[in-house]
């Protein structure tokens, strides 16, 4: 059935294969040679007339299949370099790494965007296509949130404090563990799911940290354990609202309204550190997911 040309003496044969190796051995860039697994399967025809062939053509039926375990990685990767850097500004404030924290946002808003055009753009893909889209819209929120943490730091004229560097720290934890779980995903499906419900056991000791912190912002006696304030009558403080106030009484209301302001300030950072290790937990929700998938 083959066709046949007698000038060209070297013959293949050519068929659709059933076997995955097969396959992708055809999505190489790799000239056919005699050793090419598809010698051992169908009818033959003539090098002549396989070369002819379009190559859009040959690609179109023989797709090659990106690959998105390594494209997650490497978005993991970045996530994991934010809030490593993030933990590092926890400690000093330093405007150097807030901008190295906005860089790093950056660069992933450009990742995200060059894995779905890829993601767009393929015939087939080695994990569910929903879970693949999820994946990289979720890492893409935890460097989104680390950003606008400083951001919002920066704005609220807010530094750092030791539950804001506790919280941070468990952050980077778990984007380690995301990461690897991420890595793991082809060759040991067990590993990648072990680093995932570490991802989630860091998501709960980020939450226990953020109700800790709540709970010391709002006590009372944080504010008589200042020592600047610790000898001002709060009742007194408070009863000089509903009056109008002399200029001399004016300084210890305005420590007080300000002792409020930054309580207030400071919950909406520890709820931005909050976020982001939901969206990290959510992360790890989907490459469990997958991993289900792919058993």
């Amino acid at each position: 059935m083959g066709h046949h040309n007698s000038r060209v003496g070297a013959r293949f044969r050519f068929c659709l294969p059933e076997h995955p190796t097969i396959a992708r051995s055809l999505c190489d860039d790799r000239v056919m040679g005699s050793e090419d697994p598809i010698l051992k399967h169908g009818e033959t025809i003539s090098t002549s007339v396989a070369s002819s062939l379009p190559r859009r053509l040959f690609e179109r039926v023989f797709p090659k299949v990106p690959d998105f375990q390594s494209l997650l990685t490497s978005q993991c990767a970045l996530a994991t370099e934010s809030l490593r850097t993030l933990s590092v500004f926890m400690q000093s404030g330093s405007d150097n790494l807030a901008r190295e924290i906005r860089r790093l946002e950056h660069d992933g808003d450009k990742l995200k965007a060059q894995h779905i055009g890829v993601l767009n753009q393929s015939f087939a893909t080695p994990y569910d296509r929903e879970d693949i889209y999820r994946s990289i819209m979720t890492i893409d929120e935890c460097l989104n949130y680390a950003k606008t943490t400083v951001r919002e730091m920066e704005i609220l004229n807010v530094g750092p404090d030791r539950n804001m560097l506790e919280m941070a720290e468990r952050l980077y934890e778990g984007a380690k563990a995301l990461e690897a779980g991420f890595a793991a995903l082809k060759s040991d499906l067990i590993e990648a799911d072990v680093q995932a419900r570490h991802v989630l056991k860091t998501e709960r000791l980020v939450e226990k940290a953020y109700r800790r912190a709540i709970a010391d912002l709002f006590d009372p006696k944080r504010y008589m354990r200042d020592d600047e304030r610790r000898d001002i009558n709060t009742q007194e403080q408070v009863a000089l609202l509903l009056v109008p106030m002399e200029e001399i009484k004016f300084a210890p209301v305005a420590r007080s309204v300000s002792f409020v302001m930054d309580t207030f300030k400071r919950r909406e950072v520890y709820r931005h550190l909050s976020n982001t290790s939901d969206h990290m937990a959510a992360a790890a929700g989907i490459l469990r997911d997958i991993i289900v998938k792919d058993s």
